[in-house]
């Protein structure tokens, strides 16, 4: 049911999605101790033909870049990092500075700034210190591990809740390997993220395992934002995805959002390009994508994040509406329906507010 499922499709890309990723299974509340608080069961909705899908990004990213580099009108270019860009009445450009140190300049009808979080195209819009918004007092620490998780009883993705040791435990691939992500003190300097890991791992993980139990293949720490950008399009130049807005990783809306950027920006640039619209177009997309990141992306997301952090184990179970209502839906099968079509309603909504504006 995920929204990015129809994305793919239209992009041509979903087979090759399904056939490297796996479809999860079941999804548990935990206490501190590992003890399960309740359970939502094939979270995936395994039977539907849009069923979510596993897949970690960087093989994501592979099957994405076979794609783009199969395209003859696609040109990629590496080692290519843009310092500044501009515009005048009939085109947009970037300033681009390569590894020798060589500058030039890329001209095109239009410029989109897909350049994450740290962009420079926004950067360069609005200043360097614009981009309204608030940064948690936390910093994630996102690691990926071979561990046999299997054998203590967890589930493919287990919420670890705890008002100041939060965790997420997921498995991320058929062989596995799996994705751990926990909170760490935001003074912490990369370095004493890495000292700290083997400590925090014995301290969270079941089993309370030493170094020489698992392997570790990557970790890398991040602050969390939520923040947007006061405007998505100055002129022939937009935003899109991290560029335009940020939010914490829980719920995987950051990512998704940015797929329904990009998807209903490029409608809206096919139909200028094909004379079907006049660029005014690109403004309904600027203020649809936008209230859907100030409406839905960034209150979800908070959310999902508080469900997990700011609340206590009982207080979670008596005070979140979610929880409770999930609670339900393991003995009711009328509130699991319910779930599973609000799921489908809103993924579908997703997608048509996405696409708003390409199809006059």
């Amino acid at each position: 049911m995920a929204p990015g499922i129809q994305m793919f499709k239209r992009a041509g890309v979903f087979e090759d999605v399904r056939r490297a990723g796996f479809l999860p299974k079941d999804w548990t509340y935990r206490k501190y101790d590992g003890t399960p608080i309740m359970t939502i069961e094939d979270i995936a909705v395994s039977k539907s033909p849009e069923a979510t899908i596993v897949l970690p990004i960087n093989k994501l990213d592979e099957i994405l870049l076979a794609h783009a580099e199969r395209n003859s009108k696609i040109c990629l270019k590496w080692g290519h990092r843009v310092v500044d860009v501009g515009q005048d009445e009939i085109s947009a450009w970037a300033v681009v500075k390569e590894q020798d140190g060589t500058e030039s300049r890329i001209s095109g009808d239009y410029l989109i700034g897909c350049d994450g979080g740290t962009s420079q195209v926004r950067k360069s819009l609005f200043g360097d210190k614009n981009f309204p918004g608030t940064t948690w007092d936390v910093q994630f620490v996102a690691t990926d591990v071979y561990y046999p998780f299997d054998k203590f009883g967890y589930d493919d993705v287990n919420a670890v809740v705890h008002p100041n040791d939060s965790h997420l435990i997921a498995r991320l691939t058929k062989d596995g390997l799996w994705r751990v992500a926990y909170q760490e003190d935001k003074n912490m300097t990369y370095q004493e993220v890495l000292d700290h890991q083997a400590a925090h791992y014995e301290r969270i993980l079941p089993g309370h395992p030493k170094p020489e139990d698992y392997t570790l293949t990557n970790i890398s720490p991040y602050k969390l934002h939520q923040r947007c950008a006061e405007r998505f399009r100055v002129g022939r130049i937009c935003l899109a995805g991290d560029a335009a807005h940020l939010c914490n990783p829980w719920g995987g809306l950051g990512l998704t959002g940015g797929f329904g950027d990009v998807t209903g920006l490029a409608d809206c640039l096919e139909g200028i390009a094909r004379g079907q619209a006049d660029d005014s177009i690109l403004d309904k997309y600027a203020e649809v994508r936008r209230a859907i990141f100030l409406s839905v992306i960034d209150p979800v997301s908070t959310g999902n994040f508080l469900r997990v952090s700011a609340l206590g184990t009982d207080a979670a179970i008596a005070e979140d509406p979610f929880m409770k209502m999930c609670a339900a839906s393991k003995h009711d099968p009328a509130v699991r329906e319910k779930m599973e079509q609000v799921g489908r309603w809103l993924s579908w909504l997703w997608v048509l507010l996405g696409v708003l504006g390409g199809r006059r």
